[in-house]
């Protein structure tokens, strides 16, 4: 094979063994460090930090095969309590900061979480939902002390969990589990895929190749912990041993002196991001600074023409994968009108393009995106306590994306459009099956139906429709409806529009005809809440 990897053997594919050799090898060379706090650790201090909260978590009850669900935003304590519960042969479910009610509470539940570790300012939002949680029996707070009552939960501070005795010993391969990380699919509710360590390291290998990553890096983010690409930052510069700096959240009217503050040489931008980053108003220093490789996906040929003029960037890169299937195509983008995602890592993946019957397609033609690996463990085991899911996904031996795709007549794979009812909106990934399920439990509504229709912005976003069969004799305020949503579903699910129908479109096995519902209906009662209508909350 002729592949350049930092980490040949693929037995060493195994992140906690991987934190002890580079804490080794760079001791004091700094690792990881925050905007929360100020935060920051070096190689050696992130392996002992996170031996002594893997002693004191043990010292908790937690053991192999555990799931401990982690609702913190980029801070260094996330990324210890990773380390640490890998350490165990335990693993993190992630979960995403703005959810709530009946979206939260799904997540904790498929986990199975007994524990879980969570900010100060999370945790009214976790008790208002802790009776539909059983599983859960303890939370660890951190940025806080614990309010007073927790109801039935137990309570503790972060900083008395650490311990100074020794982790115990437990025999990690590249086959565990590193994570389960909540994707939202193209039916059904959002799914666990659970994460082997040879997955999470090819991923990573890949990504710092295509980035051009090296041991002088510092990679940025500004994207979310409990989202895969924060991650790949993270287990990116841990493998080459480079520097990551984790920023709180995303701010186009910041991120320029942030790339110049922190001295990034390297980042990570979905398409929305620079979007809105090329709306800032020009500055004489928009070209100065360290910055020369960006990941940005998707990749619009005009977007990134726009954005490397501008700021000077020496490499632009793009690539195709999911959380289950990792990097399977990537590319170094030019100037042309290409828009696909590149060449497949044939060294490592199968991918083919099937119809509905999983039938082979010819180039050109558009149809289902499947990948088959020629290496173990570097897919999803599957969906956890989804045994159903899983299977649905891997039939006929193709692990099956959800995602309709074409090569080209180069051979490039070229993303198309996502099947069915997968919904993307301000970064994130969102489950159609989710909100008609919160929706569903309005007094008003008989029946829900949501589907993505265009934004405004370009980078690939959508805005949400919910299409909406109201009970018999009521009429829908639509204003009261929107604040409704604002208590119960993460602001970025919240639907833009709302339209009412006397009856949804359906088929003669009663399954609801999305496509229709995306279309105008002249003379429809549509309510438009805007743009703006939703705001991330503090």
């Amino acid at each position: 094979r002729n592949v350049k990897l930092i980490v040949e053997d693929r037995r060493r594919w195994v992140l906690p063994q991987l934190l002890r050799e580079r804490a080794r090898e760079l001791q004091d060379k700094p690792f990881l460090s925050f905007a929360v706090e100020d935060a920051s650790v070096t190689y050696a201090q992130a392996d002992e930090l996170s031996d002594r909260l893997a002693a004191g978590l043990a010292q908790l009850g937690v053991t192999r095969g555990d799931r401990v669900a982690v609702m913190m935003g980029n801070r260094l304590e996330f990324v210890l309590t990773w380390f640490a519960l890998n350490k165990l042969g335990a693993f993190h479910a992630p979960i995403n900061t703005d959810y709530r009610g009946d979206f939260l509470e799904h997540l904790v539940n498929t986990a199975g979480a007994k524990l879980m570790v969570l900010e100060r300012r999370f945790v009214e939002t976790l008790l208002a939902s802790e009776s539909r949680m059983p599983t859960l029996e303890e939370l660890i707070v951190v940025g806080g002390d614990p309010p007073a009552s927790t109801g039935r939960l137990g309570a503790r501070g972060f900083a008395s969990v650490p311990s100074a005795e020794e982790p115990p010993e437990v025999l990690i391969t590249p086959a565990d589990t590193y994570a389960v990380l909540f994707t939202s699919g193209t039916t059904g509710r959002s799914k666990g895929a659970l994460m082997p360590y040879a997955h999470g390291h090819l991923l990573n290998e890949r990504n710092l190749e295509l980035l051009d990553l090296d041991a002088e890096s510092l990679y940025i983010s500004e994207l979310p912990l409990f989202h895969i690409n924060a991650h790949m930052t993270v287990y990116g510069c841990l493998i080459v041993g480079a520097s990551a700096r984790m920023e709180e959240r995303f701010s186009a009217s910041r991120w320029l002196e942030r790339l110049r503050t922190s001295g990034a040489t390297h980042s990570s931008m979905l398409g929305v991001m620079v979007d809105f980053v090329l709306r800032q108003p020009p500055s004489e220093h928009d070209q100065d600074h360290a910055l020369r490789s960006v990941w940005m996906v998707p990749c619009l040929p005009d977007l990134s023409r726009r954005f490397r003029d501008r700021f000077g960037i020496e490499r632009i890169v793009t690539s195709y994968g999911t959380s289950e299937i990792g990097m399977v195509a990537r590319r170094i983008v030019d100037r042309s009108e290409n828009v696909s995602s590149g060449k497949v890592g044939e060294e490592f993946y199968e991918v083919q393009i099937v119809d509905e019957d999983d039938e082979p397609l010819p180039p050109g033609e558009v149809g289902e995106i499947v990948v088959r690996t020629k290496f173990p463990w570097i897919v999803t085991h599957g969906y956890f306590g989804m045994p159903e899911r899983t299977i649905e996904a891997f039939r006929n031996l193709w692990l099956h994306t959800g995602d309709a795709g074409r090569f080209d007549e180069e051979g490039n794979l070229c993303f198309v459009d996502r099947l069915a009812d997968r919904l993307r909106r301000r970064g994130e990934n969102v489950a159609s099956a989710d909100v008609e399920h919160v929706l569903g439990t309005h007094e008003v509504v008989a029946e829900a139906a949501v589907v993505a229709v265009k934004a405004d912005e370009e980078g690939g976003e959508d805005e949400i429709k919910a299409c909406l069969v109201l009970t018999a004799g009521a009429s829908l305020d639509a204003d009261a409806f929107w604040e409704w949503c604002d208590e119960r579903l993460p602001y970025f699910a919240v639907p833009r529009y709302l339209e009412v129908y006397e009856a949804l479109p359906k088929t003669p096995t009663e399954k609801v005809i999305k496509q229709e519902l995306r279309q105008p209906r002249p003379g429809a009662e549509m309510f438009d809440r805007g743009p703006t209508g939703r705001v991330a909350r503090a």
